[in-house]
């Protein structure tokens, strides 16, 4: 089903799902990287939205500054400003400043918008850190894999290709056509739009959808 859903309701301390629907509708990127607008849609459940195919080999890479590491690139990128927040609540600052190498799928902030309102706040609070903490590791792979990289494992894969996350929980990358779509584990999409962010410990490509893992049911606290 390709619809998840968040519980934001006062006293439950973290979540199964998230709200997120992201089915294609084909549409290309800007000479500025920003994905354009789909000109036709499907329609989606309510409190989802659509995250349309970008074309990455059209959108500008911005290298990061040198010797600055995959946190470093967050925080310096205008587009990353939400993700660099939920870095800093999961405590993941250090880790993605480590040795690595690291390859990272970084929603920018239109991506974080698409999930129902209340999700992003809910998951920023420090009871839902456990929970926040698999979702941003399932957007990360052991590993620099540059976009020609990409594009060979799937050609390689007969089409797609499979690739586990430090969270655990595998990712499925195909082509469609120019673009580079990522598909979760309950068929949930997402598009590279700017692909090949260098950075000291590894490679980001930022994606305009937030894929999920499996989260466990969340059980009610007492006083809820």
């Amino acid at each position: 089903m390709n619809r998840l859903s968040l519980l934001a309701a006062a006293g439950l301390a973290a979540t199964s799902s998230l709200a997120l629907a992201q089915t294609a509708a084909p549409t290309t990127a800007s000479p500025t990287g920003q994905t354009a607008a789909p000109t036709a849609q499907t329609a989606a459940p309510a409190g989802s939205a659509m995250a349309a195919p970008a074309d990455p080999t059209t959108a500008a890479s911005t290298p990061a500054a040198a010797g600055g590491t995959i946190a470093d690139a967050a925080m310096n990128n205008a587009k990353l400003t939400t993700l660099a927040s939920a870095v800093k609540a999961a405590d993941l600052g250090t880790t993605l400043s480590g040795p690595g190498p690291f390859t990272v799928f970084a929603p920018e902030n239109e991506a974080f918008s698409r999930l129902a309102p209340g999700t992003l706040d809910t998951l920023l609070k420090p009871e839902n850190k456990p929970t926040l903490t698999k979702v941003l590791t399932y957007h990360v792979v052991p590993g620099k894999v540059t976009l020609e990289q990409l594009r060979e494992q799937i050609k390689a894969g007969g089409g797609k290709a499979t690739l586990t996350t430090v969270e655990g929980s595998p990712l499925t990358v195909a082509e469609e056509g120019a673009a580079i779509a990522l598909t979760d584990v309950s068929g949930n999409k997402s598009y590279v739009a700017q692909p090949d962010v260098a950075a000291s410990n590894g490679v980001v490509h930022v994606v305009n959808g937030v894929v999920v893992p499996k989260l466990a049911p969340a059980a009610a606290s007492s006083g809820s």
